[in-house]
């Protein structure tokens, strides 16, 4: 009997000392999460700038030091991954509060391991060799190799990062603290932003070399768009050449302008029955007009046939580039003398080429000859190699973002890489992420009155309707900066001299907005009043036609409303639209339900 309270102290002190092992075990456990959380912390912190630096460096052009980034970039992201995968971690994953952040930790350690291993290491691995002086010919020669050799890794690296993209996306932050939620809300914007970029890398990678005449010749059609006489993909061809890429070689071969070409009594090739009914059988019969429609695959298939027709030769593609372009390439180029002995730098390619050329050179002859000399003096300096390449890649990528740049491949195969991507010029296009408007702008007057044409795009979205289903409102503001007296001080070449119905200085314009395909027009008024737009389909797209006069000073806002689909009252509006002398910007536009359009 003596023996039994001692035993039940001695169960009480094991108890006991149970009890502070557990305590103790749980201590260290949580210890072991807060010391390696905020050690995995650093390392993302580390990881962060380590991008940070490794963006400046390749925007420099620095690779090797881009590749001992991407190496220190690795490491720190995957010393974060290891910080949070082992077991005790995987444990305090399912306990209350802490457990959803420490999983979102845990999962954005992973992605950013992922993307650093499988993204930017293969990448890095050919940095030395691609670089944006690859893009720089070499004694007229670009020299394709680098190119080929990077696309598998290039390849890897994009499938990685959509990959990680979309395992971002899947990351529950319900119930996350405000600084993870935000951590993981920058990571999804980041991917987001930089797959996108990637998906544009590699279909560059692949499909450059052989569109530059690896394997052999390639001959392209280059149409100039002149923006002082607008069309829906920009502008006229005011003037066009062909050139010839193989191997990496370019050259520049025949020169032509619109006045070669003669009217064909019918469309050169067989018009969609949208197209025609929106844009009139000019579309297809008229050199100026094949790019009425914003549809840029229908207007390079017209100008090739129209080209194989005048010429003989059937090309393999088609790239069109404007002169605002043009003055973004010569900040990589520098200033280039023309055959007439006129200077065209960046600051005044735009003036010359759309306004003052046609004052200093009034006779359309010596026009085109002033056209073809720019054109020339520019190409003969960049396929020399005389252009900073930074810049050059820069001037590009503006051009294709604001819509300027354009290219269509007779390759299937290259097109359809080229198909959903900027430089493709298609119509609008819409998904879950965006509604997309298109708001393009075809000349009336027959003359080049637009390069005194401003234009304002404005949309908003608003739900007024108990289903959810949103409204959306596109206004379209438009303004005539000529001169009071540009009847009699602009050339009657500018002005169009009344051929066409429209009074000298007068600018008028067909202004045709492309709704997404879930859009049912409402209604639309011009200057506060009801209008009647022309409405019609192209495709899938709803489509509304106005027609504007602008005498010199004058402005005019068109107001259009259209209904939107079931679950689309949350997803953000925005339009494309056709790229003038004077590049416009999407603005918000503040809505009401109690101020629909009339």
């Amino acid at each position: 009997m003596s023996d039994a309270p001692t035993f039940r102290r001695a169960q009480r002190r094991w108890a006991l000392w149970g009890v502070l092992f557990v305590v103790l075990l749980v201590i260290a456990a949580v210890a072991w999460v807060t010391i390696r959380g905020m050690l995995a912390k650093q390392d993302l912190e580390s990881s962060v700038a380590h991008v940070d630096t490794l963006r400046s460096q390749l925007a420099k052009g620095d690779t090797a030091g881009a590749q001992r980034t991407a190496a220190k970039l690795e490491s720190s992201a995957a010393d974060a991954r290891a910080k949070t995968s082992d077991p005790v971690w995987a444990v305090f994953e399912h306990t209350p509060f802490i457990g959803g952040n420490l999983r979102a930790v845990r999962q954005v350690s992973a992605i950013v391991d992922d993307v650093a291993s499988d993204a930017v290491r293969p990448v890095a691995g050919v940095l030395g060799d691609v670089d944006v002086d690859a893009f720089k010919p070499a004694d007229g020669k670009i020299d394709l190799q680098p190119l080929v050799t990077a696309q598998p890794a290039v390849a890897k690296a994009t499938t990685a990062l959509g990959k990680a993209n979309r395992a971002a996306e899947r990351i529950d932050t319900g119930d996350t603290v405000s600084a993870v939620t935000d951590a993981v809300n920058q990571l999804r914007a980041s991917l987001a932003s930089v797959s996108e970029q990637a998906a544009v890398a590699d279909k560059v990678v692949q499909l450059a070399p052989a569109m530059l005449g690896d394997g052999g010749a390639k001959h392209y059609l280059v149409l100039f768009q002149n923006n002082a006489e607008l069309r829906a993909g920009g502008g006229i061809p005011g003037a066009l050449a062909m050139v010839t890429a193989q191997d990496g070689a370019i050259s520049l071969g025949q020169q032509a302008s619109t006045s070669d070409f003669p009217q064909s009594d019918d469309p050169v090739l067989p018009l969609a029955t949208d197209t025609q009914g929106l844009y009139g059988s000019i579309t297809g019969e008229f050199i100026q007009d094949v790019t009425l429609t914003p549809r840029f695959d229908t207007s390079a298939k017209l100008a090739r046939e129209m080209w194989k027709r005048q010429y003989g030769q059937r090309v393999d593609g088609v790239l069109s580039i404007d002169p605002v372009t043009l003055g973004y390439i010569l900040k990589a180029t520098g200033p280039v003398t023309l055959a007439t002995g006129d200077q065209l730098t960046s600051d005044n390619a735009v003036q010359l080429l759309l306004s003052e050329a046609y004052a200093k050179y009034p006779d359309p002859t010596v026009q085109d000859a002033f056209f073809a000399s720019a054109a020339s003096a520019v190409f003969t300096k960049v396929s020399e190699g005389g252009f900073d390449p930074t810049a050059f890649i820069s001037a590009l990528t503006t051009g294709v973002g604001e819509g300027r740049v354009k290219l269509w491949s007779a390759d299937k195969g290259e097109q359809a890489e080229l198909t959903g991507t900027a430089i493709a010029g298609g119509l609008p296009t819409s998904d879950t992420s965006s509604q997309q408007f298109g708001v393009y702008l075809n000349d009336a007057t027959g003359a080049k009155m637009d390069y005194y044409l401003e234009k304002t795009v404005s949309i908003g979205s608003q739900v007024c309707r108990k289903d959810g289903r949103p409204t959306w409102t596109v206004e379209v503001n438009l303004k005539s900066t000529a001169p009071a007296d540009a009847a009699t001080s602009l050339p009657e070449y500018v002005t169009g001299g009344g051929a066409f119905g429209v009074s000298p200085g007068a600018v008028r314009t067909n202004v045709v907005i492309y709704a997404p395909s879930s859009g049912v027009y409402v209604a639309s008024t011009q200057d506060g009043k009801t209008a009647a737009p022309q409405t019609a389909m192209d495709g899938d797209h709803p489509v509304a036609q106005f027609q504007t006069t602008l005498s010199p000073g004058k402005s005019t806002t068109i107001r259009i409303e259209y209904l939107g689909g079931p679950d689309q009252g949350r997803t953000p509006v925005d339009a494309v639209s056709t790229p003038g002398v004077h590049q416009s910007v999407t603005e918000p536009l503040s809505t009401s339900c109690e101020s629909p359009v009339d």
